[in-house]
């Protein structure tokens, strides 16, 4: 998007990176596995202590079905004026159901996604159950009011609704108590505190994802795929998570699912859902640089009956930041409507919109890396090169609709659609490298304008099947999609009096005369697809799954590109080695026509393609409450887009200033994870990533990825006396980082800058005031490490968050 690259010097931040702890992580997942294993073994199930008061049986079912991580499938009418004593103590699933079951008429039977209540046999002959409310759905478990740090199960992977064990592939879910008791209120939060994955910020407004060595392009909203645009940022990365039940960060290639894409993975935003009771809160918060942020969450039955239910979130932030002269206020609105059209019917409709408003937004980073000489420079953390009035707006309005049918047979359909409008209106100025002889630097000013109109739908049927004498699962399903972009560019802004003190920059500049448009975007792209996978029970403990999709793709526009018929093939053995433990093997696909990158001849690069290879353990103990996992996998792209730094110093196409080429990439690692319940009260998500991305030369790249990363975050409720406080605290150490760039002030000199080893950790603690009021406490980057979060995009550099502090104040209703 730019043709003139700004340069800055570097400040390193040097840190110990001590490999015991990570060697610590490796065997404490694998301890996990190998010690609960037999830990289980010494008891027929394991169990957790309970404390659900006597009451309606309807509600006692439903939040023992939350604390157990499992689900729960009946008709609310067939349980009405039904009530149980209550549990205390410490139980199994099994033992806590009968329980709370014990005299009431009804038993449990454990089925394939769960358990189902039943009407327990009587002499004058058997009551009928009506349909089925279900506690998880066709996306997956809701970890809302769960407490945990693990999902239940998941669909991103296959549409199948699995556990994480039964998945053949590596999957790091962030559930809605993680994001609550940390203050992860964006993405961007999220994926700071997601193993294995690195956050690159290009500059105030615009980050990027990263995974295995490479971007991650994909995003999902409850399961429907938008594609990232390479170039230009339109509120994905901004996105609130006061509207999510979870995030969902699938890594590897996923063209199953997705179609086009990226091969470091996909990350699926999972939406709050209606509850059938009454349920609201509110939160205040106040903490550094002025930022406040207000809350509204409110759900519950809009009929007596209960088959309409509502939801709808609001949230307000205003926050200013480290970095001189720059804020941003937001604002997100979220509703949802969930109707029982009939018993084994429900239809889903909702909306949301979100709003971001930055003033004094950076550019392309946020300080230059060199002079006019080409010298290294000294920055102060807090600069900022934008211009007062430079400003990246996004925005995003979505509206979204499903609808779902249960047949008797086990069956489901479901069909979904999702029409979304993503929007910029960005009017930028950035202040360049400063002039060696006077400190002067001229401000870069350009303005983009232009929207994505998406739509995208859905529709599958999944269930199982017998053949040859034993059950299976199938899913079979198509979807559709359709973009268009429309965008503005105008890069000849008048500029007057165009000369500032780098050095005593304060954003003061006046707003240049943009004059007229320079070059219009108008591209549609449109996807279609078909897949199909099987889920095959071969034996008892072994499980075969195989799938493909067969996607089209097509680019008409401003750019061109095609690729139609593309067979994208997904493939995956489990073998439950004990009733915790399996052993998995999986294969996957992915592909990307480019729309964007170029190489010095002015001809777009060859479609980007990826697979993925994977191998692993994974546990699964305490009745789900603890997953935990470790794989091997190898990551191989074809045509990956790198810069031809060579053609870059010295351009000799008059239709191209910056050119790309298309390589052979390989990323090979390990990574442990563990998430869940460790024991009572004591909940924790942690991992260790080690991977080495190189090119079919054996060179490295993607080296700005540390090849070594660790996050730990965990919590604990204290018992007895303190049983109203709950602390915790998280740790993230990343390797050494760097990237080479290309010193253009000195002809094209290639100079390495490196980003230290460094580890950050951040502390929170809770405090229940009264039954329904509580306050948070998060400190963050506790010891105000100073790094870098991004060092060489357009040879500038960016750095992270200094120590910050929130408080949070809830109020449950």
């Amino acid at each position: 998007m730019l043709t003139s690259p700004k340069t800055r010097d570097r400040l390193r931040a040097k840190a110990y990176a001590p490999l015991s702890l990570a060697i610590h992580l490796v065997v404490a997942c694998t301890a996990a596995m190998l010690v609960s294993t037999a830990a289980q073994a010494q008891s027929s199930a394991s169990v957790q202590v309970y404390n659900i008061p006597a009451g309606p049986l309807g509600d006692a079912l439903n939040r023992f079905a939350q604390q157990a991580g499992v689900a729960i499938a009946f008709q609310p009418r067939d349980v009405d004026g039904a009530t149980t004593q209550g549990l205390q103590g410490s139980y199994s699933e099994m033992d806590g159901f009968d329980t709370l079951l014990r005299g009431s008429g009804f038993s449990v039977v454990k089925s394939q996604n769960g358990y189902l209540l039943q009407a327990t046999p009587q002499a004058g002959g058997a009551l009928e159950l009506g349909a089925t409310e279900v506690s998880a759905n066709q996306l997956g478990t809701i970890t809302e009011g769960t407490g945990s740090y693990t999902p239940g199960s998941i669909a991103t992977a296959t549409r199948m609704v699995l556990t994480p064990r039964q998945t053949p592939q590596s999957i790091s879910v962030v559930t809605r108590q993680a994001m609550d008791d940390f203050g992860l209120n964006s993405i961007d939060d999220v994926m700071r505190h997601t193993p294995g994955i690195t956050v690159a910020t290009y500059d105030s407004d615009r980050t990027s994802y990263y995974s295995r060595g490479f971007a991650i392009k994909n995003f999902q909203y409850d399961g429907i795929p938008i594609l990232q645009d390479p170039q230009y940022s339109a509120g994905h990365t901004l996105t609130d998570t006061a509207i999510y039940d979870r995030v969902e960060i699938l890594k590897g290639a996923t063209g199953l699912l997705t179609g086009a894409g990226g091969p470091g993975g996909t990350i699926n935003m999972v939406r709050k859902k209606p509850t059938r009771d009454f349920k609201a809160h509110i939160d205040l918060g106040a903490g550094s640089w002025d930022n406040y942020r207000s809350e509204v969450d409110v759900s519950g039955p809009l009929s007596d009956s209960g088959h309409v239910r509502g939801r709808a979130v609001a949230a307000y932030q205003d926050k200013h930041s480290f970095m001189d002269h720059y804020k941003r206020d937001s604002e997100v609105y979220y509703g949802i409507l969930e109707v029982d059209l009939t018993p084994d019917t429900l239809l889903t409709l909702g909306a949301d919109y979100q709003d971001n408003h930055p003033t004094g937004s950076s550019w392309s980073g946020s300080a230059s890396l060199f002079n006019s000489a080409g010298d290294r420079i000294d920055n102060p953390r807090s600069f900022n090169n934008g211009a007062k009035w430079s400003s990246w707006e996004q925005y995003t309005r979505t509206v979204f609709a499903t609808l779902e049918h249960d047949f008797a047979n086990g069956w489901v359909t479901k069909g979904q659609y999702n029409h979304q409008i993503n929007g910029y209106d960005a009017p930028l100025g950035a202040l360049l490298d400063p002039d060696v002889n006077t400190g002067k630097a001229k401000i870069l000013a350009r303005k983009y304008t232009g929207e994505y109109v998406s739509d995208s739908a859905d529709l599958y049927a999944t269930g199982p099947f017998n053949l040859l004498g034993r059950e299976h699962q199938l899913v079979v399903g198509g979807s559709v999609s359709r973009s268009h972009w429309t965008g503005k560019d105008y890069t000849n802004a008048l500029m007057v009096n165009n000369a500032y003190d780098y050095y005593h920059w304060d954003g003061d500049a006046p707003e240049p005369d943009w004059g007229n448009v320079t070059s219009k975007n108008d591209e549609i792209t449109r996807q279609t697809g078909t897949y199909m996978t099987g889920r095959f029970s071969l034996t008892d403990d072994l499980t075969l799954m195989l799938g493909t999709r067969v996607a089209n793709y097509s680019l008409t526009g401003t750019s061109q590109a095609k690729d139609t018929g593309k067979v994208l093939p997904y493939a995956g053995l489990i073998y439950d080695i004990n009733d915790s433990v399996s052993a998995y093997a999986s294969y996957t696909e992915i592909f990307l026509p480019q729309s964007y990158y170029r190489n010095r001849d002015n001809k777009m690069l060859e479609p980007d393609e990826g697979s993925n290879y994977e191998i692993g353990l994974k546990g699964e103990f305490f009745d789900g409450q603890l997953n935990s996992s470790l794989a091997y996998f190898e990551v191989h792209q074809d045509n990956r887009p790198e810069a031809d730094t060579a053609y870059n110093a010295h351009p000799t196409n008059p239709d191209i200033d910056y050119a790309y080429k298309g390589i052979k990439a390989t990323t090979k690692g390990y990574e442990a994870e563990i998430s869940g319940e460790v024991m009572p009260g004591w909940q924790l998500q942690a991992g260790y990533t080690h991977k080495v991305s190189r090119d079919q030369s054996g060179k490295k790249v993607s080296t700005w990825e540390p090849e070594d990363q660790i996050n730990l975050y965990t919590r604990y409720k204290l018992s007895g006396n303190l049983d109203k406080l709950t602390v915790g605290g998280g740790v993230r150490w990343q390797g050494t980082g760097w990237q080479v760039l290309t010193n253009y002030n000195k002809g094209g000199a290639q100079e390495k800058f490196s980003q230290d080893a460094y580890w950050l950790v951040d502390v929170m603690a809770k405090y229940q005031l009264t039954e329904h009021v509580s306050a948070t406490v998060n400190l963050n980057n506790v010891f105000d490490k100073s790094y870098y979060t991004n060092i060489g995009f357009y040879n500038s550099s960016y750095y992270g968050d200094l120590r910050n502090v929130m408080v949070t104040t809830r109020w449950d209703f």
